[in-house]
């Protein structure tokens, strides 16, 4: 488990990290989403005590990253997969982890296999693409059979095949009771990947709730109806703009926003309207994204 109480990163007159109080709960993917300088990659080198709070504390299971013995036994993480000795072998890379934490030698081969790269263990990592790199990284993070996994945009450079394997490995990590927290900007695999999701813009909380949750709470949620009457579509249009926030119409189908399924179709049985289709449009992750943190994008472009 993570926990966060009141934390805080200033830089000058900047709050990179803004009195952050948030669990990230095992047993279950959160994902840690925010645009660009939101923070994220700062709160997570807080949590591993390479940068230090302004205010506040962050705790890996009751207690400060570094005052756990063999740290790499309690919390893996991929943080910046080229943080390596580029001219060290993959295998020499994760023994000098090993011996750094009192780990067997004998996890290294385990955990090479575990992420594919097995034809390479004695290639020098400084050789490495950049998808074998993010290998290499996540089997250092594995590298102490930790409970706790955090890992900053780990599909970067993966090919499909080894997106859906981290999607995998993601999941099966948390299906054994470890607390997984995954910074990513993918918010497609993260509909996929993630339980819980994490939001903050400008170092601030702005959303912790179930994927679902947060989907469900957009607004570009819609109701698509169809009417195959056209008498009947137009006394339903008028009813529904009198409630919706919007109705449009779309061939001999009515796009409500702000009403629910529910009610057009009870509304269709009071006013003996026939439906063909009566079915909710959900938001995308990423639009819902895109609607909670757009007064937090610092780094804008034009449209």
């Amino acid at each position: 488990m993570i926990t966060l109480e009141g934390l805080t990163k200033t830089y000058g007159d900047t709050r990179a990290v803004d009195s952050l109080d948030l669990t990230v709960s095992p047993g279950r993917v959160t994902g840690f989403l925010g645009p660009n300088g939101a923070g994220k990659s700062t709160t997570m080198r807080m949590i591993l005590g390479l940068d230090a709070p302004t205010e506040g504390v962050a705790h890996v299971d009751g207690r400060p990253y570094a005052d756990w013995p063999a740290p790499l036994t309690k919390v893996g993480a991929l943080l910046d997969a080229k943080a390596l000795h580029p001219r060290r072998t993959a295998r020499n890379h994760l023994i000098a982890m090993a011996r750094s934490n009192g780990i067997p030698v004998s996890r290294v081969d385990a955990v090479l296999s575990t992420v594919g790269l097995d034809p390479v263990t004695r290639k020098r990592a400084g050789q490495f693409s950049l998808g074998m790199g993010q290998r290499l990284g996540i089997a250092g993070a594995l590298l102490g059979d930790p409970e706790v996994l955090m890992f900053d945009e780990p599909v970067n450079g993966l090919d499909p095949d080894g997106v859906r394997w981290v999607r995998e490995l993601m999941r099966s990590l948390a299906a054994e009771g470890r607390t997984v927290f995954v910074s990513s900007h993918l918010m497609s695999e993260m509909q996929l990947t993630a339980d819980q999701l994490v939001v903050i813009g400008r170092g601030r909380l702005i959303a912790d709730a179930p994927v679902a949750e947060v989907i469900a709470g957009s607004s570009r949620s819609t109701v698509a109806v169809r009417v195959p009457d056209r008498q009947h579509y137009a006394v339903l249009r008028e009813r529904l703009t009198a409630e919706a926030e919007r109705v449009e119409s779309v061939d001999d189908r009515l796009i409500v926003t702000g009403v629910p399924a529910e009610r057009i179709g009870d509304l269709a049985h009071e006013l003996d309207i026939r439906l063909h289709e009566l079915h909710t449009e959900r938001a995308s992750l990423e639009e819902a994204y895109m609607e909670l943190t757009a007064d937090s994008v610092e780094y804008g472009v034009a449209s």
